[in-house]
């Protein structure tokens, strides 16, 4: 043969541009899990003009900013994490449905006493508790569940009513030792139970009565039995042989738990005053 015949590519070779080629495509591009949560610029950002233990629930209540459940496209490229050109606004990421990196913020000082009054008068029950008279733990701290109720339904007075029987220990004890706490906690009504909060949260509010109780006076039986009865139809038929009557609490200092790191003392002027309001 005169000329020798161009040499074709081997199939190898061949192999090698076509990857060479389809990569050069994704050259601009870098991986991403498919698992993780993508974090938008704005996050360092908002990390550090906000750095106190203050702040950061309401970072995490801001669940359209930090926590983003989707990829917008500029979170694939390799250049996002770079600001953008002056002038240019940016774009603020679509908000994502609530979940559970939402917190309930702390309501300032005025909403308290209105929490409470809340709290005082949508409790249907409490936890009372006495300094023990029992002869096996004398002077040691004795509690119990009773049903209570600080007025009817359309009539909030603030100050707790029950309906007892001298059978009863705590009776007893109050007979010797009038001095008494009464726990009335959030998670009786829906709060809790509808934003998937532990009883024991703090979020879930607390509120603590101390005072003197005392039995209720024959002016105001009457009161007595509409808040009580009201609340708690089934007491009308309760056995009369157990001799039940009425106590109240002469309320001395309120204590409200609503948040992180302890409790707010309540005086009594602003308890009053107040106006039962949504925790």
């Amino acid at each position: 043969m005169s000329g020798r015949r161009g040499r074709q590519p081997g199939p190898r070779l061949s192999w090698l541009l076509c990857c060479s080629a389809l990569l050069s495509r994704a050259a601009g591009y870098a991986l991403v899990s498919s698992v993780s949560w993508a974090v938008t610029n704005e996050v360092d950002e908002e990390l550090d003009s906000a750095s106190t233990e203050e702040a950061l629930p309401a970072l995490l209540e801001d669940s359209g900013s930090i926590w983003q459940r989707s990829f917008p496209a500029s979170a694939h490229e390799e250049d996002a994490h770079l600001p953008p050109p002056e002038g240019t606004a940016r774009a603020r990421p679509s908000p994502a449905p609530p979940g559970m990196f939402s917190y309930r913020r702390e309501g300032g000082a005025r909403l308290r006493p209105g929490t409470a009054r809340f709290l005082a008068h949508a409790s249907a029950w409490g936890c009372l508790a006495t300094v023990s008279a029992h002869e096996k733990i004398p002077g040691l701290p004795f509690g119990n569940c009773l049903p209570v109720s600080d007025g009817p339904f359309d009539n909030s007075t603030g100050v707790p009513f029950f309906y007892v029987t001298p059978k009863d220990l705590l009776v007893a004890d109050l007979m010797k030792n009038p001095t008494a706490s009464l726990l009335l906690p959030e998670s009786e009504g829906e709060f809790c139970r509808k934003n998937i909060v532990d009883p024991e949260d703090p979020r879930c509010a607390r509120l603590t009565l101390t005072g003197q109780m005392v039995a209720v006076s024959p002016e105001e039986v009457e009161f007595a039995k509409q808040a009580m009865f009201s609340r708690h139809p089934v007491m009308r038929k309760w056995p009369r042989q157990y001799e039940w009557f009425f106590m109240k609490m002469k309320i001395e200092h309120i204590w409200l738990q609503k948040w992180y790191g302890g409790v707010a003392d309540i005086s009594r002027e602003e308890y009053f005053k107040a106006v039962p309001r949504k925790a």
